[in-house]
């Protein structure tokens, strides 16, 4: 007698081992797929968080050279007055040893001082280029001056986006502390806001 071929009945013994194969590798590729996504999600907010950091660090880095430039122009133009230009340009260049760090902001005492010395500095210079006389001409007294108005304004706004980033990194830090673990990353510590720092 003939055997009959039904290629249905082929096809559905087929379908069912196909699926039984998928199904038994679903989980690891499930775990990969969510291990990877995270080493991922983590690295970029590293990356997101160092560059904010790093565009901050700069512009407060311009400020400084800005007010640099402008004790230069103060010194060339008054040379009776270098010893009191030459104590502001002590306490710029104590200004700039001073500066917080991702670490050492931790110390709310650490941001306080270089925001009162940066503060002082600033508005003392200002005040100075304008008191003298060739200020309403010298378009290049009343550009540095202006360059560091402007960047005294951006710190609290280059503040708030860092702080809104490392927000972030927190709290996937503290969501991701089991799995980080058990991808062999240590459990990196919480950074410090400024906003925080600033309510102690």
């Amino acid at each position: 007698m003939t055997r009959r071929f039904y290629p249905g009945i082929a096809f559905f013994f087929l379908s069912i081992a196909f699926l039984a194969c998928s199904e038994h590798k679903r989980p690891d590729e499930t775990h990969f797929t969510k291990a990877d996504s995270l080493t991922d999600t983590y690295l970029d907010l590293k990356d997101a968080m160092l560059e904010t950091w790093n565009s901050m660090i700069n512009d407060d880095n311009q400020k400084l050279k800005a007010m640099h430039n402008l004790l230069h122009e103060l010194t060339v133009s008054n040379p009776s007055k270098k010893e009191e230009l030459q104590a502001f340009q002590e306490r710029l260049d104590q200004l700039a040893h001073s500066r917080y760090t991702q670490k050492t902001m931790e110390n709310a005492h650490v941001i306080e001082e270089y925001d009162f010395a940066s503060n002082s500095l600033v508005t003392e210079l200002i005040a100075l280029a304008e008191s003298q006389p060739q200020f309403s001409y010298n378009t290049t007294l009343q550009k540095l001056v202006e360059s560091i108005r402007t960047a005294e304004q951006r710190v609290e706004n280059y503040r708030a986006e860092y702080d809104e980033i490392a927000s972030n990194y927190n709290e996937f830090i503290e969501k991701n502390q089991r799995m980080l673990r058990e991808m062999d990353i240590d459990t990196p510590a919480k950074k410090p806001l400024f906003q925080t720092v600033a309510e102690e």
